[in-house]
């Protein structure tokens, strides 16, 4: 299997990345890797952990992977961390819910200890699970919190308590340099990456593609537009839906796709879903398609099918769609944020749009330019396989722990900001 694995890999990216990656594993010989996040399914962690952990193993470093265990309690607090952090202001944690978020952490400790305190190497992924830290003050091996989110500008108060405890680890990972919080331990900085062998990112047939045409009443005749997401605020549906309302004021013969599910964790997106499918309502050529976690294929041959690709988020601390859809050779038009920033080449590989009315406005010049769609597509998938791969993703994680397991012997410290302390 692992060497199925990395055969695989070596086609797709070639030998010499391959045995790079090899070399570097073959320094962690022996070593334990443990990853914990809030969900194995919904959002882009989990698509990454999903074969992170393979890939990990297969390069010969025992790697597990374990979920925390919350109450509905718990996941509203986190959802308003979440919200916080990524720059909302208007939210209060009353202490109720903050006690249910510490009980939980150590209930999960208690439930994890064994995992917690064999392992050479903790990954702790974004706020739900950060708390864990504070039950193993004693702790001999190396804890990094690794921070998915946008949190350039978080609610001061909602990050003074979860600093409390990221202060504790012995390093941070954030997506963007923009993003890292001062912090009295190292930093670094790791975009995600996609795998382009799984299910989502594959090459398909055109009978697979063809097959989503039939299965949503959709005209392959016609420009599609396409926003794969959950159902967030964040990811501004609604905004997409007007700028697809203002595109076609312009006559232009468009359908939108809004594709995507929910998450275990995030207990708005009913609310944001139902308010998504009022508003398609008024219009035959809108669809809303709540997709099972499972729809890797179904969303892979949506990307391929349609004309461009819109990600106008709000907040965004990555944005895996923008890879995935650059991948397939798709030009996107991505909200002027985040980790949307760093995918996206303004005039390149997309464009980058900050209201409704500038998305409608690169529609619109799409539409009327088809000849820079395929030329925009070029690059945007020769920029994700040079940046946004899984196996440079791993790299740079197997770096950061050969770097903290070996702070003194001179070898590389990858995009590390440095130590911030007395902040």
């Amino acid at each position: 299997m692992a060497t199925e694995i990395l055969e695989k890999y070596e086609a797709a990216v070639g030998s010499d990345v391959i045995n790079e990656l090899k070399q570097i594993a073959h320094l962690l010989k022996g070593k334990k890797i443990l990853h914990i996040n809030s969900t194995r399914q919904g959002g882009g962690v989990a698509e990454i952990l999903e074969m992170m952990v393979q890939f990990t193993n297969a390069l010969g470093i025992e790697t597990e992977w374990e979920v925390i265990q919350g109450t509905p309690d718990f996941f509203r607090c986190t959802k308003f961390f979440h919200n916080g952090l990524q720059g909302e202001r208007n939210i209060t944690v009353d202490k109720d819910l903050l006690k249910v978020y510490e009980d939980v952490n150590i209930e999960n400790a208690k439930r994890l200890a064994t995992r917690l305190e064999e392992a050479d190497i903790v990954f702790i992924h974004d706020p739900q699970p950060a708390a864990l830290i504070q039950s193993f003050p004693n702790r001999k091996n190396k804890w990094i919190w690794r921070c998915h989110i946008d949190v350039s500008a978080p609610q001061r108060q909602i990050w003074k308590y979860l600093r409390h405890f990221v202060k504790q680890f012995d390093a941070s990972i954030f997506s963007l340099k923009d993003f890292a919080q001062p912090l009295p331990h190292p930093i670094y900085l790791i975009p995600p990456s996609i795998d382009p062998l799984s299910e989502k990112n594959r090459n398909l047939s055109e009978e697979e593609i063809a097959k989503v045409y039939t299965r949503f009443n959709l005209d392959p005749k016609r420009p599609i537009a396409l926003q794969v997401s959950r159902f967030d605020y964040f990811k501004d549906p609604l905004g997409v839906i007007k700028s697809f309302q203002l595109a076609k004021k312009f006559k232009h013969d468009l359908q939108l796709i809004l594709a995507g599910g929910g998450a275990p964790d995030d207990p708005e997106g009913e609310a944001v879903l139902e308010a998504v499918n009022k508003e398609a309502s008024k219009d035959s050529d809108i669809h809303i398609l709540f997709l099972p976690a499972d729809s890797h294929v179904t969303i892979n041959a949506l990307q391929r099918a349609s004309t461009f690709i819109v990600q106008k988020s709000v907040k965004e601390g990555f944005g895996l769609t923008v890879t995935e859809a650059l991948w397939k050779g798709k030009p996107v038009i991505g909200g002027n944020t985040g980790g949307i920033r760093l995918q996206v080449v303004d005039h390149y590989n997309g464009f980058l749009v900050n209201t409704p009315e500038g998305a409608a406005l690169r529609m619109r010049f799409l539409l009327q330019n088809p000849h820079l769609i395929s030329e925009m597509g070029k690059n945007g998938y020769q920029f994700v396989h040079n940046n946004f791969l899984i196996t440079r993703h791993l790299r740079d994680y197997l770096s950061v722990i050969i770097a903290l397991l070996n702070p003194h012997d001179g070898r590389i410290d990858l995009s590390m900001m440095g130590n911030s302390s007395n902040h």
